[in-house]
């Protein structure tokens, strides 16, 4: 068994509200075996700060705890937790939080080598699609998002059930509900255009 692909979220460091609205940036979605099972959040991570570090360390007794690196004894579904990192790059002291599947082995360790080569990747501070489609889905309220068939299951078809879906401007059609994923280029520059971000094409 492998673990799902290490990806970030968020962009920046995180505030303390802002780490736990992240926590429920799921809230809604439709119960089937992704969120039972955890995967849903499985490799997810983002930047927060020391404090915030501090914070959770002190929530809980940890599930493990070694130097630099603890996780949370509190499962978020099946076997997936939260797991929070402590790491030097580039000689400055950052500090992580993102989702592990602890039924496979040394997965916190991958997520902090994934942290690490992400983060020190010359793209670093450009988000690929990917990450763009994350920062527009955590920065839009919730009024404006939701789950594909949620409310309407004859909307979609048995495929795309359950998959995100959010307010666009549809031009001459006016405001209309699309697939995050399938988002166009402009319609992601200009969710982010007040964050000026810049978005590289390629994945």
């Amino acid at each position: 068994m492998t673990h799902r692909p290490f990806r970030r979220v968020a962009l920046g460091v995180t505030t303390n509200a802002e780490m736990f609205a992240l926590f429920g940036r799921y809230n809604g979605a439709p119960c089937d075996a992704q969120l039972i099972s955890g995967q849903l959040w499985a490799g997810e991570w983002f930047e927060i700060g020391s404090e915030s570090y501090d914070y959770m360390l002190e929530m809980l007794p940890p599930l493990f705890y070694r130097r630099g690196m603890f996780g949370m004894s509190e499962f978020k579904a099946g076997s997936v937790t939260m797991v929070f990192c402590a790491i030097t790059i580039n000689g400055v002291p950052r500090w992580f939080a993102g989702y592990c599947d602890m039924s496979i082995a040394g997965a916190p360790d991958m997520l902090r080598q994934a942290i690490i080569e992400r983060e020190t990747a010359e793209d670093a501070d450009t988000p690929r699609r990917d990450e763009a489609l994350e920062v527009i889905w955590n920065a839009t309220h919730p009024d404006f998002k939701g789950f594909a068939g949620s409310v309407n299951p004859d909307a979609y078809p048995p495929h795309l059930q359950g998959k995100r879906s959010i307010l666009v401007n549809g031009g001459g059609a006016g405001t209309t509900l699309s697939l995050l994923e399938d988002l166009k280029p402009e319609q992601i520059s200009d969710k982010l255009k007040l964050r000026r971000i810049y978005v590289r094409e390629s994945a």
